[in-house]
């Protein structure tokens, strides 16, 4: 009988180690963020050498541009050639314009991420949320709701959402979805709805959830690896497999 009772005890489910799911998800996560950062970095290189190339075009552009005008002045070409020399430099100095404006947003892009993968980090060493615990950064905010959720009460969030803005929850994933699928999250039971946390739409789904207990995650931007921009995700975290 003793050695029944043992291979029931060995049988059993070992309990989840939280601090070590945690600390495995953290360097996982710190891992996409490294490898973001880097292909955004090259991303930036391209980018360089393409505004490059684009300053030779705006220099013989406005080359061309400045013999047009003299020539038109001279009476030697028609208004209509002048105009397509100002509109090639015009054209030629949007380019680069907007190899400035990517430059920009990659930079943005490495800033956020380095703020979230210091976020994360502190989070991994931190004590575990409590149910019911709020825990807010500049990235996002998760509540651990105490209260039951299954797929299926996702009526009771929609009905809500009818009622107090007369259309549709925009329900972008209802359960498991490719993006999920490709990054190895289960979101089995979750679902994300477009909202931006912090639009008034956003901050009434996440009062009633509060007020429900159902717990979520609310983006308030990309995150590589979990989260492609902002968006709630209703249900516990997604854990990878």
């Amino acid at each position: 009988m003793a050695s029944g009772q043992k291979k029931r005890t060995q049988s059993k489910t070992k309990p989840v180690d939280v601090a070590a799911e945690r600390a495995k998800s953290a360097k996982e996560l710190a891992k996409l963020h490294a490898e973001f950062i880097q292909a955004t970095k090259e991303y930036k290189e391209s980018l360089n050498k393409l505004r490059a190339s684009y300053e030779k075009d705006i220099a013989r552009a406005e080359t061309k541009l400045e013999q047009s005008r003299e020539l038109f002045a001279a009476g030697l070409i028609s208004r209509i050639d002048l105009d397509k020399s100002e509109q090639a430099a015009a054209e030629a100095r949007d380019k680069v314009a907007e190899v400035d404006r990517r430059n920009a947003n990659a930079d943005t892009q490495i800033a956020a991420t380095l703020l979230e993968a210091e976020a994360e980090a502190n989070l991994a060493k931190s004590k575990p949320i409590p149910r019911g615990g709020l825990v807010s950064t500049a990235a996002m905010i998760r509540f651990n709701g105490g209260g039951p959720w299954v797929l299926s009460d996702a009526w009771k969030l929609q009905r809500f959402f009818q009622d107090a803005f007369k259309k549709p929850l925009p329900i972008s994933v209802f359960g498991q979805g490719s993006i999920h699928e490709r990054w190895r999250l289960d979101h089995r039971n979750s679902i994300d709805v477009s909202l931006h946390p912090d639009g008034a739409e956003g901050q009434a789904v996440l009062a009633f959830l509060r007020s429900n207990g159902i717990p979520f995650l609310a983006f308030r931007q990309a995150i590589p690896g979990t989260a492609t921009g902002p968006h709630i995700h209703i249900g516990r975290p997604s854990h990878r497999y």
